[in-house]
């Protein structure tokens, strides 16, 4: 079994400065994730604030630019909703003011309706047999992983299968019973 070693500890903050880049080179990180990452090289904490603040004059390291590209390539390439990206950038270290303006400006771009749809699409492409409930309720969670809301879910699905649907599951994952011509909140 092959035992990983600690990083080699780093002495000066120019030796810091290079970690960082080569880091940096390999993907973006937010500064949380960079302060982090040096963490892990060096005892010194003061050589790693010189370090961050270089880097965020240099405009190498900007929480919100670093929200924005994540929320757009989350969203357009793996289709996933807006509380799975906000809860990802959270875990990052991103603050809150900065992962909600990115996710309004990417939601404007694209439209959650679409992003479900689309994964409802390339869901359904490979369901064999017909579409019992069995079959919609583990389409429905796996969207609602994918991080989109509940009430938006129903309205595609229910649009899929020409509202058909006897009981879906909400959010919290207990059955809500829907009967015919009767909307999720009781009226109808």
């Amino acid at each position: 079994m092959r035992f990983r070693s600690s990083p080699r500890q780093l002495a000066t903050e120019q030796e810091l400065y290079t970690a960082a880049l080569r880091a940096l080179m390999r993907r973006a990180h937010s500064i949380h994730e960079m302060r982090a990452c040096l963490e892990r090289h060096t005892a010194e904490k003061e050589a790693i604030d010189g370090v961050i603040a270089r880097l965020r004059e240099q405009n190498y390291l900007d929480d919100s630019r670093y929200a924005l590209e994540f929320a757009r390539q989350h969203a357009n390439s793996r289709r996933q909703g807006r509380f799975r990206i906000a809860r990802e950038l959270r875990t990052r270290g991103v603050p809150d003011r900065h992962i909600e303006a990115a996710l309004e400006s990417v939601f404007a771009e694209t439209g959650e309706a679409e992003l479900i749809r689309a994964r409802l699409k390339r869901r359904l492409a490979h369901v064999r047999g017909p579409l019992d409930q069995r079959k919609i309720a583990g389409i429905y969670r796996s969207l609602l992983r994918a991080g989109f809301a509940a009430d938006a879910i129903r309205a595609e699905l229910r649009g899929v299968t020409r509202g058909d649907l006897s009981e879906l599951p909400d959010a919290s994952g207990e059955p809500e019973i829907i009967t015919e011509g009767e909307t999720s909140d009781g009226t109808g």
